[in-house]
This record gives structure tokens, sequence and C-alpha cells, in this order.
């Protein structure tokens, strides 16, 4: 197995959506096997409550990230930072919870090399999701709903020997209502990072990867591994990227089979109670 690895100071993810069929989950593991951080910021949606209570999939492979994660916390002292998002908000009642180096928050400042950044899932932003969670739910079934199309779609087009094609961030990019939505949702970046003293604001939640400046606020948003598969990577010289799980592997080539995860000393329960 290739030993070579991806090193950082810091990695945001967000919207991994365990418990779904839509979860890339073989790419998500191989790219936190891959890496070495100080810290792992898990910013929100990382298991999907919503779809498990609906009867999601939760297969070998999803507790095999919990294992790696776990193993990152235990064996490689690195600092896990989980950040509640709309899709696990059963754990909102219990936060903030701290174990040592794993802390579970409703958000967090992250101390950068070059300055501080606001780290929050971002659907503080939606007033759908905070207000009218009916509305909030029967939009997440209009969402899976497309991507149960589109992998029908991307089945044909694999077939046809064309690459993938996201249905939903097509429409996500032509239809108003949402290019309005994620337009209100930045407009939001700068009065927060100003009210807390921060460069720079850090978010999910919308599924539509990010890193520019707004205002002199620099904004990132670390997308999502169900379309997008990205992730921000903070370098130990301070700087940040966008990192594309696309050009990820072409430096980090998955191997033909997935190599198990090493053994804990102790044995894990992990049966997800959302």
């Amino acid at each position: 197995m290739d030993k070579k690895r991806f090193h950082a100071r810091t990695v945001i993810l967000s919207d991994v959506h365990l418990g779904t069929a839509n979860c890339k989950i073989a790419e998500v593991n191989h790219f936190l096997r891959t890496l070495r951080c100080e810290k792992l910021i898990l910013n929100g949606d990382i298991i999907d409550g919503w779809q498990l209570s609906r009867g999601g999939q939760w297969t070998k492979a999803h507790t095999r990230f919990v294992r790696i994660v776990l193993k990152m916390l235990e064996k490689r002292g690195t600092e896990i930072v989980y950040i509640r998002g709309n899709h696990d908000d059963a754990l909102a009642k219990f936060l903030p919870l701290v174990f040592e180096n794993l802390s579970i928050v409703e958000d967090h400042i992250h101390e950068g090399v070059k300055g501080r950044y606001f780290v929050l899932h971002g659907d503080i932003f939606d007033s759908v999701t905070k207000n009218l969670a009916f509305l909030s739910h029967l939009g997440d079934w209009g969402y899976n709903a497309l991507l149960r199309i589109n992998r029908a779609y991307n089945a044909y087009r694999a077939w046809r020997g064309k690459e993938y094609w996201s249905l939903s961030q097509a429409i996500k990019a032509r239809v108003k209502s949402a290019v309005n939505h994620i337009s209100k949702f930045e407009e939001h970046i700068v009065e927060l990072a100003t009210k807390h003293g921060c460069t720079g604001v850090i978010c999910g939640h919308i599924h539509t990867p990010a890193d520019k400046q707004l205002d002199g606020v620099h904004y990132l948003n670390s997308g999502d591994w169900v379309e997008s598969l990205t992730a921000i990577v903070e370098h130990y010289d301070g700087s940040f990227e966008l990192v594309n799980f696309t050009d990820f592997v072409r430096d980090y080539p998955m191997p033909a089979e997935e190599p198990p995860v090493e053994t804990l000393e102790e044995p894990v329960a992990l049966a997800p109670q959302l």
C-alpha cells in the first residue's frame, strides 16, 4: 500500500451525510486515511440524522469513517472539533461537550496562523431551516430525489464513458431562488466576522465550495462529500486552500481495494442514535 501522506496544519470538511446512499464514503474515507493534520474540524451534517430517522443506509464503510476519526484522535493526537449541523441537530440539547482533544460545539473560533476564523455550519443564516421545519424537511426530500435521479443518469453517462455531471448543482447555478439564497447567505458573512473580531468565516451547509474575499473578510465554504467532494486546508504557513478530491486523488491514488483500519485498543460500539 502506498504510504504517501498529505500533511496540513488544519483541515475542515462538512456535509458528509453519513447514513445516506448519496454520501461518497469511499472517497472521504480515502481522504481522511491519507491525511495527517494537527486539527480536524468536522463542520456539521457529518451524520445525517434526518435520513437515518427515515430508515437511511448505514454501512460498514460509514462505520469505518467513524473509526478513522477515532484513530486520528487517539493514536495521532489530532484535535477534533465537531460542529453541529442542521441534519445532526439532535446534538444541540447536549452542547457544548469536551472530552480531552474532542470538542462538540455549536461554533468555534479557529486561531489560524494569519488570523482568527469564525467556524460554524451556516444553517443559522437559513430562516427556513430555523423557523419552518416542515418546509426544510420537504426541501431535503426534494434534494434527495434529485440525487436519486442523478445517480441513475450518471450510471448511464459512465456506461457511455462520460464524466460525472451534477443535476442539482446545475439547478442551483441557474434557478434564481437558489442563486439568491446563496447570495443572501454570503451577505451575512461580513457582519458575522465583524461581530466576532475575526479575519474570516468558514461555513458548510449550502454544498457550494468557496474561497473568496467579501468586503475584506475571507470567506471559505468547505462544500460537501455528496457532490463537490471538497475540503478546506490550512497549510503550515497559514495559507488556506480549497482542495478538490478530483485533484487530490491524482497525487494520492485510491487503492484497488479499501485497506482495513487498524484495530483500536478498545472495541468501539458504533450504533448511531440520531
